[in-house]
């Protein structure tokens, strides 16, 4: 079976890209290598992807349908496993118009390539932005999610919305994955955990948004990995026939200040805070319902956030030599 996976060089593609190799699946990555963060650290996740035979890189932009059909047009694929978008809550309120041209324009291309190739499912990846300033926890697949808090969440709730439609459309089958707080080796330098890990490191104080009141779903990558591929196989099962999502989260929230104190821990030094109010587009709790995941995609979160820091930190210090 080949498998195109898209975002290769990212932090969650270039996980799911080792394990699907690892397992002697023929994948292909795509990644445009964009500047958003470090291109180096990019490079060497690919590094490390390059090392397999099984293993082809593209690098092109997939907000250009031309690229896009004329590189994919003689493959034969079982599964696209689109994981490519322009990423950041944040980032999406100073830079709106990138969200549109690869969270919705690059989506689209990959959904019109999928109904020409009617034996190509889909799984994608959305996110727990998605369920906005939800106070109803946990966050279930089946609440309302219709007052986003930012452009990015905008986006991947327009995924689902299109996804939805090209199934009712044209029967195309595709499964939406919300990920919740993603973070481990090889992680976004933009995230929390890396900034803190950084600065701590580094003797700079730690910005600490609405005063530390607020808590999040930390996944470790290895869980959110398993989840993938748990999708990516439902997915190529003949008897899988619809538009389905899947919360893919810890299903137990920490709160920030205590997160901090475990990264504390796990570093061996103390933190330096600065006190700040609520950012734009930021929410204060995400916690995601996992039963419907556990039912179908036997998903069962198994590290926990210290396990996960410390991992974390022993990588962060390898990479950059400390």
């Amino acid at each position: 079976m080949t498998i195109l996976i898209t975002g290769a060089a990212g932090f969650i593609g270039s996980h799911i890209v080792l394990k699907m190799l690892s397992q002697n699946y023929n994948v292909i990555g795509i990644d445009n290598l964009n500047d958003y963060y470090s291109v180096s650290l990019k490079k060497y996740r690919l590094k490390k992807l390059k090392k397999f035979k099984n293993f082809t890189f593209i690098k092109t932009d997939l907000a250009k349908t031309l690229d896009l059909e004329k590189i994919l047009k003689k493959k034969k694929l079982s599964v696209i496993c689109h994981l490519a978008a322009q990423a950041g809550v944040r980032y999406s309120i100073s830079n709106p118009n990138i969200y549109l041209k690869y969270n919705i324009e690059g989506f689209l291309n990959i959904l019109e390539y999928c109904r020409k190739n009617k034996r190509t499912n889909l799984v994608y990846a959305s996110s727990s932005s998605v369920y906005g300033a939800n106070k109803k926890v946990p966050f279930s697949t089946q609440d309302d999610v219709s007052n986003p808090v930012s452009l990015y969440a905008v986006t991947k709730r327009s995924n689902e919305l299109m996804a939805e439609s090209y199934f009712n459309l044209y029967g195309l089958n595709s499964i939406g994955l919300r990920f919740f707080t993603v973070y481990g080796p090889m992680g976004r330098p933009d995230m929390a955990i890396w900034k803190f890990t950084e600065a701590i490191i580094d003797n700079r104080p730690i910005e600490v948004f609405n005063n530390g009141k607020l808590s999040r779903d930390f996944t470790y990558i290895d869980d959110i990995v398993n989840g993938i591929e748990k999708a990516i196989l439902l997915s190529k099962k003949n008897k899988f026939k619809k538009h389905e999502l899947y919360n893919l989260g810890n299903n137990s929230p920490v709160a920030l200040i205590e997160m901090i104190n475990i990264l504390e821990s796990v570093i061996g030094k103390k933190a330096k805070k600065k006190l700040l109010p609520m950012q734009l587009g930021d929410v204060k709790k995400t916690f995601a319902d996992i039963k419907k995941s556990k039912r179908d995609l036997k998903f069962e979160p198994k590290v926990n956030l210290r396990q996960g820091l410390f991992s974390f930190v022993n990588w962060y210090k390898e990479y950059h030599k400390k």
